[in-house]
């Protein structure tokens, strides 16, 4: 059983509440910074740690599998710790091991700080979110929840690539990881000063050993699998194959185990009893996709094909990260003052995320930053009107029992979501690539008038530079061969903007089954445990009495208690309200 709140910040200091949304926005600003800090910096921190590929990998993984562990743990941890307290060491924790990965450059301690910042960082994720919905009432959701998407959505997807990529080029790529320091101390700062939810004593239910080293073992296999799975060329890697038959086996094993630990399991499934949670869980999976999916294609299509610097491509994220804030204002606004309903909003967003990258299926290599630019801004605001809303679906309607659960819950499939997709356009891309240069190559031959004659002008060129007919010859068709090359990985990576875009169109039809399949079970259900009618014989006071035909009556109820309780629903029911008048015992004789 999860912590429940029982009490509000105070209400005698307004500025407090300002104090503890904007320390949890910018607790969640230091994961965004930790976890993107790889993207751009990865060739720096391969050269200064000496580390191989395949080295190079476990810091990516020890991140993202611990960050998702972090996602699992973190609700049995409020239990125990008071979140304004679990969510204050977490970010002196993420702070602390950010300091130390500056300091270092040593590969083995890199990755266990990696570690200890994804479990961190997933645990202050869900602690803030948590604190967040359990503080305020639902009136004020949408709003505070777009300010806590700004932190932990818009920043690692735009704001955490521009300023690592001007760190980059300007200093060096433990100037990240320094930047982490500052941010944390003042999230900790403002949460100190501020007042937090007052928790409620619950039953303390004891550390779930086995499910946790069972799931702990599934997604460190699965975060292996989908981030390295395109580079072994998946199951032709033994390694691969290994992992996801152990990732499996695990994953079923912690189900079973979960089922039959009922209460004392580690995590609370209650929470897709509800339909509207269980559809914003799948549509988190998918959305998870396109974001991380977009956020790798760009700054890569960016770097390799276009030659940006690290800083221009984490500049070109940049601007749609203001629509991208706009859209989420927007929506709050929509749902918080017009009453819109947040799945108004929802297909709007798909439909500007699906135009986007359409738009980007037409890039080239001659393309600059100004012939993306219109569908990256829309891309942001697809994206705003889209995450908010299904937030809001999620969990607006679970019960304290069972937030922190639904919200580790979510968290974990939009990761996994994304990790799936960023392993999906990966491997398209390699695959392309490699079928493109083939059907390419098989047109560009000495016999074709076009290709001999750009052989003989470049190799003319080169030997005016100086270099003799043989080397000017081979070098030509060295050139040729890149351009090919790269030609076929443009194509490659349009394919992978158009696939994105194909992602929903598949999906948008099955979502729309499965929120009717969950609507129409969920009033089937209700229907089920309505209450039952039974027939209930008078009491036989004679003979002429028995000739009275029997009478539907609900269980438990009488002429009485009907009267009684008619009035009292009605006043209930009236705007939400009790008065005093209506709770006090009746004096009137029945």
């Amino acid at each position: 059983m999860t912590t429940a709140v029982v009490a509000l910040p105070s209400r005698d200091k307004p500025a407090t509440g300002v104090l503890l949304v904007t320390g949890i926005v910018l607790a969640a600003l230091t994961e965004a910074i930790a976890s993107t800090v790889l993207s751009l910096g990865r060739g720096d921190i391969i050269g200064d740690t000496y580390a191989t590929p395949d080295e190079f990998a476990w810091l990516d993984v020890g991140y993202t599998a611990c960050k998702l562990i972090g996602f699992i743990a973190a609700p049995w941890l409020m239990t125990r710790i008071n979140p304004r307290r679990l969510i204050i060491g977490s970010i002196l924790i993420m702070g602390a091991a950010c300091g130390l990965a500056a300091l270092t450059a040593r590969l083995d301690l890199l990755v266990a700080l990696r570690v200890i910042q994804g479990f961190s960082g997933g645990t202050l994720l869900v602690g803030g979110q948590a604190i967040i919905f359990l503080a305020y009432p639902k009136s004020h959701q949408p709003i505070l929840q777009a300010l806590f998407a700004m932190g932990s959505v818009v920043a690692p997807a735009t704001i955490a690539p521009a300023l690592q990529g001007w760190l980059l080029d300007t200093h060096s790529w433990t100037w990240i990881f320094f930047s982490v320091v500052p941010v944390a101390l003042a999230a900790a700062g403002l949460l100190l000063i501020a007042d937090g939810p007052t928790p409620a004593t619950t039953p303390r239910r004891p550390f779930d050993w086995i499910g946790f080293v069972l799931i702990s073992v599934t997604l460190f296999c699965f975060t292996y699998v989908f981030s390295q799975g395109s580079r072994w060329d998946w199951f032709e890697e033994p390694r691969i194959l290994w992992l996801t038959v152990i990732g499996t086996a695990t994953l079923l094993a912690f189900l079973g185990q979960q089922v039959m630990a009922k209460d004392q399991g580690l995590l609370d499934f209650t929470s897709f009893r509800s339909d509207d949670f269980t559809f914003a869980f799948v549509v988190s999976f998918v959305a998870g996709a396109a974001l991380f999916g977009s956020a790798f294609l760009i700054p890569s299509f960016a770097v390799s094909i276009l030659a940006f610097t690290p800083t221009d491509a984490g500049l070109l994220l940049l601007p749609s990260g203001a629509l991208f804030v706009g859209a989420l204002l927007i929506a709050a606004f929509l749902i918080q003052v017009r009453r819109v309903p947040p799945f108004a909003t929802v297909p709007f967003g798909i439909l500007l995320i699906m135009v986007a990258m359409w738009m980007l299926s037409g890039s080239t290599s001659e393309s600059g930053a100004d012939d993306m630019m219109a569908a990256i801004l829309l891309r942001g605001l697809g994206l705003g009107f889209l995450f908010l809303s299904i937030t809001l679906i999620a969990f607006t309607n679970l019960s304290s029992r069972n937030l922190a659960s639904g919200i580790g819950l979510f968290n974990s499939g939009r990761q996994l979501g994304g990790l799936m997709g960023v392993a999906w356009l990966q491997t398209l891309i390699d695959h392309n690539v490699a079928g493109n240069v083939a059907v390419l190559g098989s047109h560009v031959t000495a016999g074709v008038p076009a290709v001999s004659e750009r052989l003989t002008t470049t190799t003319a060129m080169l030997a005016a530079k100086g270099m003799d007919a043989v080397a000017a010859s081979r070098a030509a068709m060295s050139l040729l061969g890149r351009v090919v090359t790269g030609q076929s990985t443009v194509i490659a990576f349009d394919t992978a903007f158009n696939a994105v875009a194909l992602l929903f169109v598949v999906a948008a039809p099955a979502l729309i089954a499965i929120k009717v399949g969950l609507s129409r079970y969920a009033k089937s259900q209700a229907e089920q445990s309505s209450e039952p009618v039974v027939l209930q014989p008078r009491p036989q006071v004679n003979r002429e009495l028995d000739e009275i035909p029997l009478q539907a009556v609900p269980l438990n109820s009488g002429a009485r208690s009907n009267r009684a309780e008619r009035p009292r629903r009605q006043r209930s029911t009236h705007r939400g309200k009790l008065s005093l008048q209506s709770c006090a015992p009746s004096t009137q004789a029945p």
